[in-house]
């Protein structure tokens, strides 16, 4: 969906298996990646810069590893180390073999016919509003009693799975990246998670008072951020 950041023009991508897609087959880093070089070539972008949350930070530092000369710059907004995880996701990740398990099933069930008929739709949006206006709590995110209602059950645990696999060494990343991390995270280690993005080429962190949730809890604080980091990074033929 295009719109627009600062002058730029912004794509804003539904992968596949989340936001109401209702794909069951076999996803992950690569066929996300794939994906968005694809959107990029459909708007005539050659290059872009990046961004993503939680799993779709991940995702944007694959990208730049698998896509460098496409990447003018990354926007990480809370990304996940694997190593740096704790909580929730942390005893998730010890199950990560029998999680994969899982996910082969629920593959292999769609594939003969037997899945869900309904997903519930996914409106981010309507949830801020709910979490602001102090009718939903901000727990409610990351719920996967939540998630499965909004997620088929094969791409909900491939994409927990993808949230587990390395980052690309920090080598690989060769442009600047903007990097918004949660002072008060609950799902990652903040000094793990702050080591593992200083160690890449180029890279502006800003803490933020959050949870893990900044395009919930300071979308403000959050978009004044990337635009002046945008800002002072202007480079023409450029997407976000």
């Amino acid at each position: 969906m295009p719109s627009s950041l600062g002058g730029l023009k912004l794509l804003k991508p539904n992968f596949r298996g989340h936001a109401g897609s209702q794909d069951r087959g076999r996803i992950g880093v690569a066929e996300w990646c794939a994906d968005l070089a694809a959107l990029l070539d459909a708007e005539g972008c050659e290059r872009a810069v990046v961004g993503g949350h939680c799993l779709g930070a991940n995702i944007a530092l694959h990208f730049a590893a698998r896509y460098p000369q496409r990447t003018a710059g990354l926007v990480l907004i809370e990304p996940m180390p694997h190593h740096a995880l704790i909580g929730r996701m942390k005893m998730l990740f010890a199950f990560r073999f029998p999680l994969r398990i899982i996910s082969e099933i629920a593959i292999l069930l769609n594939r003969i016919g037997i899945k869900r008929r309904r997903i519930e739709p996914m409106d981010l949006e309507k949830w801020d509003q709910a979490v602001a206006g102090g009718k939903v709590a901000l727990g409610t995110f990351a719920s996967p009693f939540s998630d499965l209602r909004h997620t088929p059950s094969a791409a909900y645990f491939q994409g927990v799975l993808a949230v587990f696999e390395p980052l690309p060494a920090p080598a690989a990343i060769r442009c600047p990246a903007l990097v918004l991390l949660s002072r008060n995270s609950k799902m990652t280690d903040a000094v793990r998670t702050r080591a593992a993005m200083q160690a890449l080429n180029e890279a502006e962190i800003l803490e933020l008072p959050a949870e893990h949730w900044i395009p919930t809890e300071q979308p403000e604080a959050m978009r004044a951020a990337i635009e002046d980091w945008l800002a002072r990074r202007r480079a023409p033929g450029t997407a976000a």
